[in-house]
C-alpha cells in the first residue's frame, strides 16, 4: 500500500462545522499571572468544574464516555502540530504538567488558565500570561487532566487522553497520546460526516474500517516508541482527527457498538483505505497507489443500486462532475512527466488533442494521451489527479473520466471538457455508498464485506 495515504478519504460526505465551547473566563491569581511554588507553576483560584450532564457541552465540559465491554485497547500517538516554537495549552477542569517523561509533576491548575509551552534550543518552560513562568527543563512536557471530567486544550481544540510536548531543531512537537477507541470517537465525525441517527449502519462501518485503518500503525502494548515520536497525524496525510470538539452521541454510539472489531483476512488485520464517492464502481490499490501490491481484499467491485440502476454513492454531490483543464495545465502537465521520465532539457510543446489511453478494470483511466508536436506523451494514472488542476488549482476529482470536448482557439487547443464519476482515490470502502447501503436497510457487516471481499469481522486482540 502507499504508505501514509491509503486510509485517508478525499472528502467527507457531509461537513459539519466544529464546535468550540465557551470558556470560563481566566481568573488572574493575586499578585501574579502564573507563580511558581517549590516545583510547581499553581493556578490561584479554580474556575468552574466540567458539568457531569451531556457528552460535549457549549461551555466547555466534556462527560467521560460510557466504559463498555471490550478488548484492551491500544494507545494511538498523533502529531498535531510540530514547527510552532510558542504552544498555548489550557484545560476544562482540574489539570497538569508533568516532567522526567511523566513521572513527576511540575505544574498544575485548575482549569482556564492560559499557559503557554516555549521552547528555547531543545529545552521547554511554561509561562503564563504575564512575565511570570517555569525555570527551562528538558522535555517532554506532558499535560494531563487531574480528573475524569476534564480535557487538555490546545490552540481552542480539545483532546481527550495526555499532550506531550517535546522541543525538536525545528519547534515544538505535540503528540496527542489518546486510547485508539477515543482517537475513533475524534475521527469518524469528520471522515464519514454524518450524524444521521438513520446512517448508523454507516457510522458502524465507518468506525470499524478507521479503527482497522489506526491499528495497523500504532505500535502493540510494550513495543519500542515509532522512531518520529508518533504513529500517525490529524491531517489527510493519515486520518482526520479533531479531538472532543467533533464528536457526536450518534458517532460515539457507532464507536461503542463496535468497540475492538477490525476487519481481518486471515489472522491478519488488514490496512482499510475508503474514499469519498466511487462513482458505481471501486478501484483496486494498484491502481491509485504505484508502490501498492495486489490485495484481494482491494479488488474492483460493484457498488450500483439494483433498485434503481444507479450508483449508491448518487447521494453524494460530488459524484458527479465537470471539469475543464486548460491547455497550459495540460502543457505542464506534459513537462513534469517527461521530467519525472529523465528529460534533461524539455522544451514547451504543442498540444494538439488529448484522449484516454487505456481502461484499468474498474473503468477508470488507465493514462491520458497527450498528442504534441513532438509526438504522443503518456500521462500515468498515478499522477493525473495532481498533475490536472482546474482554474481553481483543485486536483481532479477522480480518475473516472471521460474527454468529452477539445475546445480550440485558431487551431490550437485551448481547454479539454472532462465528464466524470466519484470523488477520491476509490479504493475500498466508498463512504457515500455505505451511507447509500445502510439507508437501503444494509447491516454494518454487509457494507464492510461488500467494499472488502474476503474479510470478516472480529476483535482485534
Amino acid at each position: 500500500m502507499a504508505p501514509r495515504s491509503t486510509g485517508v478519504t478525499d472528502d467527507m460526505p457531509s461537513g459539519a462545522p466544529r464546535r468550540h465551547g465557551r470558556w470560563a473566563p481566566w481568573l488572574p491569581i493575586v499578585g501574579f499571572g502564573v507563580m511558581v511554588v517549590g516545583a510547581g507553576l499553581v493556578a490561584g483560584r479554580p474556575v468552574a468544574a466540567a458539568s457531569p450532564a451531556g457528552d460535549v457541552h457549549s461551555h466547555g465540559g466534556v462527560r467521560p464516555v460510557r466504559a463498555v465491554p471490550r478488548a484492551p485497547d491500544r494507545e494511538a500517538w498523533i502529531a498535531l502540530e510540530a514547527r510552532a516554537a510558542t504552544v498555548p495549552a489550557s484545560a476544562t477542569g482540574p489539570w497538569q504538567i508533568a516532567i522526567d517523561s511523566g513521572r513527576r509533576r511540575f505544574v498544575t491548575g485548575e482549569g482556564g488558565e492560559r499557559w503557554r509551552i516555549e521552547r528555547r534550543g531543545l529545552r521547554l518552560r511554561v509561562a503564563g500570561d504575564g512575565s511570570d513562568a517555569t525555570p527551562w527543563r528538558d522535555g517532554p512536557f506532558v499535560a494531563r487532566p487531574r480528573d475524569a471530567g476534564s480535557v487538555i486544550d490546545v490552540r481552542g481544540t480539545r483532546y481527550r487522553g495526555e499532550l506531550w510536548f517535546t522541543a525538536t531543531d525545528s519547534g515544538i512537537l505535540v503528540v496527542n497520546r489518546v486510547p485508539v477507541e477515543d482517537y475513533l470517537r475524534g475521527v469518524v465525525p469528520l471522515e464519514l460526516g454524518s450524524r444521521d441517527l438513520g446512517d448508523l449502519a454507516a457510522l458502524e462501518a465507518q468506525a470499524i474500517a478507521a479503527r482497522s485503518y489506526a491499528y495497523t500503525r500504532v505500535s502493540p502494548a510494550g513495543s519500542p516508541p515509532p522512531a518520529g515520536g508518533w504513529h500517525m497525524t490529524a491531517t489527510v496525510q493519515f486520518q482526520r482527527y479533531g479531538g472532543v470538539d467533533v464528536e457526536h452521541p450518534v458517532v460515539n454510539r457507532a464507536v461503542d457498538a463496535t468497540a475492538g472489531l477490525v476487519l481481518r483476512f486471515g489472522n491478519r488485520v488488514i490496512d482499510a483505505p475508503y474514499c469519498s464517492a466511487c462513482g458505481g464502481r471501486t478501484a483496486g490499490a494498484r491502481e491509485a497507489w504505484r508502490e501498492a501490491r495486489d490485495r484481494p481484499w482491494l479488488q474492483p467491485v460493484d457498488d450500483i443500486d439494483p433498485r434503481t440502476g444507479r450508483p449508491y454513492c448518487d447521494l453524494s454531490p460530488r459524484n458527479r462532475w465537470r471539469a475543464e483543464i486548460s491547455q497550459s495545465v495540460i502543457g505542464a502537465a506534459v513537462e513534469r512527466t517527461l521530467r519525472n521520465a529523465g528529460a534533461t532539457t524539455v522544451r514547451p510543446v504543442t498540444i494538439h488533442g488529448v484522449r484516454v489511453g487505456e481502461r484499468l478494470p474498474s473503468g477508470r483511466a488507465g493514462s491520458l494521451v497527450v498528442g504534441t508536436d513532438r509526438g504522443e506523451v503518456r500521462i500515468g494514472t498515478h499522477t493525473l489527479r495532481d498533475l490536472l488542476r482546474d482554474a481553481r488549482g483543485a486536483a481532479l476529482a477522480s480518475t473516472y473520466f471521460s474527454v468529452v470536448q477539445e475546445a480550440r482557439t485558431g487551431g490550437r487547443l485551448d481547454h479539454v471538457t472532462l465528464d466524470g464519476v466519484g470523488y477520491g482515490h476509490g479504493v475500498g470502502m466508498c463512504q457515500w455508498g455505505a451511507i447509500g447501503r445502510a439507508r437501503a436497510g444494509a447491516s454494518a457487516r454487509a457494507i464492510l464485506w461488500h467494499y472488502y471481499p474476503g474479510t470478516t469481522v472480529g476483535l482485534v486482540e
